[in-house]
């Protein structure tokens, strides 16, 4: 059943450290040495990765929660046309720095969601605030930052490795170096740490067919959230976030323990975590809008497949504010598992809440009141670093 934040008894119990907190840390306490990921240091000492996570739905115990501060609108260009707003034309596209609001409201939402995440057991990192509105270059073009609202979108975790993608937007280019300590602190800890090749992002990457809105295959182009993760099995969205080199580079790099599976002709306007909800070994939220029986992919036909309501109390935005906003209709499919049995869902969502409790789940309704404008809801928003868990194929 939902929990209303600390009203009900069983959310109190949970972050008094008798629900879900405590069995958190008896299953640390219990948990077998070889389902711990370990490396050796020199010297001769073990010392443990605090970067593992295998899926979408195991036990959570570290991670990354964005930022809004200094957030702005990426610069009007073609890589941001294409990503975000491909039916607009350049000067059609909103600019500037976010509502001050808009800002301090979203950093109240994700301050008590942090607040919430802390109270079940979860080890919570920030990015650093970062000057946006700072002018950088190549020699190719210029642009200024964007935010570190979704960290979910730079950063991809499989497994101890943690990958940097080479991002469509050109705005996101220098994201990532807000996460640079936090980086670091991974890799001495013993994750591998790679950065994909950086890409040029030349304007003749974005010349995109109407019909097709996906960046030409001249380099491998993606963002980190156009990837689905199932223990070995990866789907992988060919969108306007994501071409199809950018899926087959990763797969060389993660070579035969995995496998990539295409996501082509279903979906063009982002990522995927609002068309997939991999809820929980044999469970998937789908988005009816974008897909259906027929177009799921094969490997998901083996699960038992569940369809998400319409999207409900769409009227609280205004004509205005629909007119500069990034995310789609269905930003509020985006939930986030804390464990098998426990999902962040956005609090504007009962029916939505009401069929995943029907699936056994418990559900954590969120607020989050700019995911809409900002583009990212609670999976948006979140890097889980840590889950405890092992590396597991789940499909034939």
């Amino acid at each position: 059943m939902s929990m209303n934040k600390a009203d009900s008894p069983k959310a109190r119990a949970t972050l008094q450290g008798n629900g879900v907190g405590a069995q958190l840390r008896r299953t640390r306490e219990t948990e077998h040495p070889r389902h711990r990921h370990e490396r050796e240091a020199k010297g001769g000492t073990l010392r443990k990765s605090r970067v593992w996570s295998c899926n979408e739905w195991d036990q959570l115990e570290e991670v990354i929660v964005g930022n809004p501060l200094h957030a702005r609108f990426p610069t009007a260009d073609p890589s941001t046309q294409l990503a975000e707003f491909h039916d607009r034309s350049l000067a059609e596209i909103p600019r500037g720095p976010f509502a001050q609001q808009i800002i301090e409201e979203t950093e109240e939402d994700l301050n008590e969601f942090v607040r919430i995440l802390e109270g079940l057991g979860v080890t919570v990192k920030r990015p650093e605030t970062w000057p946006h509105e700072a002018k950088f270059s190549t020699i190719h073009w210029e642009a200024q930052g964007y935010y570190n609202y979704c960290p979910r979108d730079i950063l991809l975790v499989i497994g101890d490795q943690i990958i940097e993608t080479p991002n469509v937007i050109r705005s996101r280019a220098q994201e990532t170096f807000s996460y640079r300590e936090l980086l670091i602190d991974y890799m001495k800890s013993g994750a591998k740490w790679y950065s994909a090749p950086k890409p040029m992002l030349l304007d003749s990457l974005f010349d995109y067919d109407l019909k097709k809105p996906t960046p030409r295959n001249d380099e491998p182009a993606f963002d980190a959230a156009n990837v689905l993760r199932l223990g070995q099995d990866l789907i992988y969205l060919v969108s306007a976030t994501g071409n199809e080199l950018g899926g087959h580079w990763l797969q060389s790099i993660l070579g035969d323990t995995f496998r990539v599976h295409f996501l082509k002709d279903v979906y063009y306007g982002s990522h995927i975590d609002s068309t997939f909800v991999a809820l929980r070994p044999g469970l998937i939220l789908c988005n009816p809008g974008r897909v259906n029986n027929d177009t799921l992919p094969n490997i998901l036909k083996q699960w038992k497949v569940i369809y998400s309501p319409p999207m409900e109390n769409t009227d609280r935005y205004d004509a205005d504010y629909l007119s500069k906003s990034i995310g789609s209709d269905w930003i509020d499919m985006n939930a986030f598992s804390i464990n098998p049995n426990l999902v962040v869902v956005d609090r504007n969502q009962p029916s939505l809440i009401k069929l995943l409790e029907k699936q056994g789940l418990d559900v954590i309704p969120l607020k989050l009141r700019h995911s809409k404008m900002l583009g990212g809801g609670p999976h948006c928003v979140t890097l889980d670093i840590r889950r405890i868990g092992t590396l597991q194929r789940y499909f034939d």
